[in-house]
């Protein structure tokens, strides 16, 4: 027997939040002992042309420079990142590019900085009302994260791989990490 549940009357419903449209794009590098300044796209569509002109010319390029040869990017597969152009510019930068398997964003450490990052602005009081109110705290925020909470998450990079491999892609035991994230991060 199959039960169904009468949606609520709407008196009894109260909206106290408002989310209409709009919404923020971010973009961030990560390195042991470094990290790059948080860049807000202003218009949230990004495309390949906007990702080589604000990302891989402005932070990637330098941060080749920095570490030299052994420096390869690690990206998200996004469509964005993957056209021809960018694959172009990355070649001719002498950039190498982290062979990464679609759909596998617990195994990218900056995926689990993006969510103590959300919890952090979650966690401000009041809490960001607008977009252009959303800009300031996050740029603050981003700059209070630990430095030792991305090396932690990067250094994990193995463990969590060799879990995923031994699951075969399945999903894999919560990282201990949180257990650091929720102490160091207040």
């Amino acid at each position: 027997m199959e039960r169904t549940r009468d949606p609520l009357p709407t008196s009894n419903v109260r909206e106290i939040d408002h989310y209409g449209g709009g919404g923020l794009m971010v973009w961030a590098g990560i390195m042991l002992n470094g990290r790059t300044p948080l860049h807000i796209f202003e218009r949230v569509t990004v495309t390949g042309v906007r990702y080589r002109d604000e990302i891989l010319e402005t932070y990637v390029r330098l941060l080749r420079g920095a570490v030299g040869p052994e420096f390869i990017l690690m990206d998200n597969n996004a469509k964005p990142h993957r056209v021809l152009l960018v694959d172009e510019f990355l070649e001719s930068e002498d950039i190498h590019r982290m062979d990464w398997p679609d759909r596998s964003p617990d195994l990218n450490p900056i995926e689990h900085v993006w969510d103590v990052l959300g919890r952090a602005i979650a966690t401000r009081n009041p809490p960001p009302r607008t977009i252009q109110k959303m800009k300031r705290p996050l740029l603050n925020e981003w700059e209070k994260l630990p430095q030792e909470m991305i090396n932690c998450l990067i250094s994990s990079m193995k463990s969590r791989s060799k879990a995923c491999i031994s699951v075969r892609g399945d999903h894999t035991p919560i990282n201990p990490f949180f257990v650091y994230s929720a102490t160091a991060v207040s």
